[in-house]
């Protein structure tokens, strides 16, 4: 430095710097791109599974609808192991995705591989699972899940919750109530893991590392837009009648529109024979009057009592007041 002015640097001093930091700037980009797969179609493949499995299980116990009752219900964990295991051997094994997880374009990879590896660009790369993580999956999914149900069952027919004076019966019932506490708490914890990063949907997948990626870079519609939107305007129509039908009284409908009605006669044995709200023969037979047409005292008080204003399913005359048929007059609201 002379003068206050700053000398340049060196000719070479860029290059040397460049030539420095070059192998720093290859590692940072050489790391594993994070790859997004879409929670929404891991949840659903999920679902989807469920729903396969009932759907196999109700068709088998169509099967053996003819044998005794109940028999099924008696081994009803062997029968959930078994399709699990089907599912399982025809999916999995075979390095195959299950239906569920086939029909949202998904297939399982081994996590472990595919960071050995590095650089992911497009999350189709990797292996699937490894011979190993199979036969544990298969371990953890159907014997586990077989073996925890059979054990709730026992110890609820055994009543080990309610033995005190059997000490080592309540300490395992106490020691299995904890235990399913924590894979709650656990599992939990995991979803919302799973939430935040999208890898990992059960404690099973984490465990074995086994992650769900795409397994086709293109994924058919096997559903057009149209018949979507046809569906989503009847689903929206089907749940506007399902909020509003329940307000409706449908006796104050049929007289509103009694008079538009082209058959207004009626014959008369057939009034006085069935009560014209449920359509059967009264029990305990009331009048309404001043029409004196017959209902049951159920259907009459409770419909009296609900409508200030009831009139006559019949002939739509105001109900003031009721009579046992052959008795006294009662008045119709109080």
């Amino acid at each position: 430095m002379s003068g206050g002015q700053t000398l340049p640097p060196p000719e070479h001093a860029w290059l040397h710097t460049y030539h420095k930091f070059l192998p720093h700037f290859q590692s940072s980009h050489q790391s594993i791109i994070p790859i997004t797969i879409s929670r929404v179609n891991q949840v659903d493949a999920a679902r989807l599974d469920i729903e396969m499995s009932a759907m196999l299980k109700e068709q088998l116990v169509k099967v053996f609808s003819l044998m005794k009752p109940g028999l099924l219900f008696q081994y009803e964990a062997e029968l959930d192991a078994f399709l699990e295991f089907l599912i399982w051997r025809f999916s999995i094994w075979v390095d195959k995705p299950t239906p569920g997880i086939a029909l949202m374009n998904l297939r399982y990879r081994d996590e472990r591989a595919s960071e050995a590896r590095g650089k992911v660009r497009t999350g189709l790369e990797g292996p699937g699972l490894t011979v190993a993580q199979k036969i544990w999956y298969c371990v953890a999914t159907v014997g586990g899940q077989y073996i925890w149900a059979r054990l709730q069952s026992f110890s609820a027919f055994r009543r080990w919750g309610d033995s005190e004076q059997r000490p080592l019966a309540r300490r395992a019932w106490i020691l299995i109530q904890r235990i399913e506490g924590f894979y709650k708490a656990a599992s939990f914890g995991n979803l919302l893991i799973f939430l935040y990063t999208g890898k990992y949907r059960n404690l099973i997948e984490r465990a074995l590392r086994a992650r769900l990626v795409y397994g086709s870079p293109n994924m058919n519609r096997a559903v057009s837009f149209e018949y979507m939107n046809r569906q989503l305007v009847w689903n929206e129509f089907s749940e506007m009648l399902l909020l509003l039908l329940p307000l409706l009284n449908s006796a104050s409908v049929k007289n509103f529109l009694r008079p538009f009605s082209k058959d207004k006669s009626s014959g008369s044995a057939e009034d006085d024979s069935a009560c014209p709200i449920c359509q059967a023969n009264p029990t305990t037979p009331f009048l309404a009057l001043p029409c004196e047409h017959r209902y049951c005292y159920y259907c009459l008080r409770t419909r009296c009592a609900a409508v200030p204003s009831f009139r006559c399913s019949r002939c739509n005359e105001p109900v003031v007041a009721m009579q046992r048929h052959g008795g006294v007059v009662n008045p119709a609201r109080k």
